[in-house]
């Protein structure tokens, strides 16, 4: 089992800057099975979306159009940790925010059936 607690949400302004933190946990055997780490978020009355994804141990990344070029996806292997750098905020980047992990092969890797662990999420509240 994997354990994922996201930390870091809050409220700002447009334009301001956010970082989201995501510490795992677990037997070291479910960490090193993962294949892909993610950040989802959803809005009021709206579907899951995936935001940004990373190779578990790696560098590929990959990122909702919507966000390319504003967020940045990375992780710290030696502290099990995720982080989402989230700059030039938006108002419609307000939603709850989910931290996710898979040990799936294949599929999307932004896609929200992919994954199979989930933390808590934390709010993140744009205002204008």
């Amino acid at each position: 089992q994997v354990q994922l607690v996201e930390s870091g949400g809050g409220s700002v302004q447009a334009g301001g800057s956010l970082r989201l933190s995501c510490a795992a946990s677990g037997y070291t055997y479910s960490l090193y099975s993962l294949y892909y780490m993610g950040w989802f978020r959803q809005a009021p009355g709206k579907e899951r979306e995936g935001v940004a994804s990373i190779y578990n141990g790696g560098s590929t990344t990959q990122y909702a159009d919507s966000v390319k070029g504003r967020f940045t996806i990375s992780q710290d292997n030696a502290k099990n940790t995720l982080y989402l750098q989230m700059n030039s905020l938006k108002p419609e980047d307000t939603a709850m925010y989910y931290c996710a992990a898979s040990s799936i092969r294949g599929g999307l890797v932004l896609a929200p059936q992919r994954y199979n662990y989930w933390g808590q999420g934390t709010q993140v509240t744009v205002s204008s």
